[in-house]
């Protein structure tokens, strides 16, 4: 087997603990043996890795998206946790995104002009600058999610 390959059911594994093995069959529709071999480093399951699907339901139910997590560090990628959990259902639509969005970026403005009242942003102007940026870039992430779901686009 690959070291990916090992990497991966190593995570696949830890989540589905994560969640607890009873709870990951009743999310997956899987049984316990099934789920066993998803992260099984045998050489008769070495071809055999969780399907997506399953992987979102239990990252939905865990602490810690562990597959998505060891995926995007193959990647060379980081990954931010976001505690609002967005592969939930999210209230209102683009209407309400709309809104958030302007709400957001004013926020962000009132904290640049704040920040710039002296001709020069400090190391806490930035990291406030730096939340306002990212609570801004998940109400963008909420808005293409509502886009998407409310018109079947999609990105690709």
């Amino acid at each position: 087997m690959s070291v990916i390959g090992r990497y991966l059911k190593k995570h696949t594994e830890a989540l589905v603990k994560d969640v607890g093995i009873e709870q990951a069959c009743v999310l997956t529709g899987k049984s316990k043996a099934t789920l066993g071999r998803y992260y099984s480093d045998h050489d008769e399951h070495a071809d055999r890795f969780i399907p997506i699907e399953a992987v979102a339901l239990l990252e939905k139910a865990a602490g810690y998206p562990h597959v998505t997590g060891a995926l995007s560090e193959l990647a060379g990628a980081s990954l931010q946790f976001d505690d609002r959990r967005p592969n939930e259902d999210r209230p209102g639509g683009v209407n309400s995104d709309v809104i958030a969005l302007s709400q957001r970026f004013a926020m962000l403005m009132a904290e640049y002009q704040q920040s710039m009242e002296d001709g020069k942003i400090t190391v806490n102007e930035a990291k406030r600058l730096l939340k306002e940026t990212t609570l801004l870039q998940q109400v963008l992430i909420d808005m293409k999610l509502h886009l998407e779901s409310d018109h079947g686009a999609s990105s690709t």
